[in-house]
């Protein structure tokens, strides 16, 4: 894997963490690593095996200029899930990648719903770990908080907030998610399947009329807006500019 991150930031830290810790430490993927758990014994054996360069029982600590984020959502004492709530209500937006061993659909739902980026079901191969951290590069590299003109329109990647004439406009989280994946492809065809993997992750078993209720709900917003969401019946949708 190519990918370079500064910090990482590792919050559960079990056979799992660190497995990714000892393969990141070996393909130099990062500079530093970060790591966290709620028993100082864990903590201890982490330090015996050099799995990281930061150690604390405080998950904000760990965090703390981190570019990445793999948080275990089942801590010893404590819900991931609180981890990643107190995480976003700092108004913290680092990429946050969940583990999980909770296989349902609402669970992961939940998470993705307070912040998550993306989720990963233990137990989970390599190669799909590395694949979804990829992803979450990628989606860093291109945040560069400068401002996207579609339409009438300004979209700041790096907050994630829609603006019109400086004014911001409020759309849930989910509606938000679907118009950055075609701002992202604007021009191209965009097929449900891109969209749903990009709001809930990838092979979230979500049926494709959600995916058109979102469609349709932003349709009405962007109406005035000089934009259009355009239907290619069986395949997917453009996102094209009117004006």
């Amino acid at each position: 894997m190519s990918v370079h991150f500064k910090k990482l930031a590792l919050i559960g830290i079990g056979l799992i963490g660190s497995s990714i810790a000892l393969a990141a430490r070996r393909q130099g993927l990062v500079e530093v690593i970060s790591i966290a758990t709620r028993r100082q014994e864990t903590l201890d054996e982490a330090r015996e095996l050099g799995l990281g360069d930061i150690y604390t029982l405080d998950a904000a600590e760990a965090v703390r200029g981190a570019d990445l984020v793999i948080l275990d959502i089942n801590l010893p004492g404590k819900d991931g899930l609180e981890v990643l709530k107190n995480l976003r209500s700092r108004g913290d937006n680092t990429p946050v990648l969940l583990l999980t061993a909770r296989g349902e659909t609402k669970d992961r739902v939940t998470g993705l719903d307070l912040g998550a980026d993306d989720y990963l079901v233990k137990p989970f191969e390599a190669e799909e770990l590395e694949a979804r951290v990829r992803a979450l590069a990628r989606r860093r590299n291109t945040d560069g908080g400068t401002l996207i003109k579609v339409g009438k329109l300004q979209f700041d990647r790096g907050a994630r907030r829609l603006f019109r004439d400086g004014m911001a406009m409020e759309l849930p989280r989910r509606e938000l998610a679907v118009l950055e994946c075609l701002i992202d492809r604007r021009g191209q065809l965009v097929p449900k399947r891109t969209l749903a993997d990009h709001v809930y992750g990838l092979g979230t078993e979500i049926e494709e009329k959600v995916i058109e209720i979102y469609i349709s709900r932003l349709r009405k917003r962007l109406e005035g807006h000089g934009l259009k969401i355009r239907t290619a019946r069986g395949l997917g949708y453009y996102f094209e500019e009117t004006e």
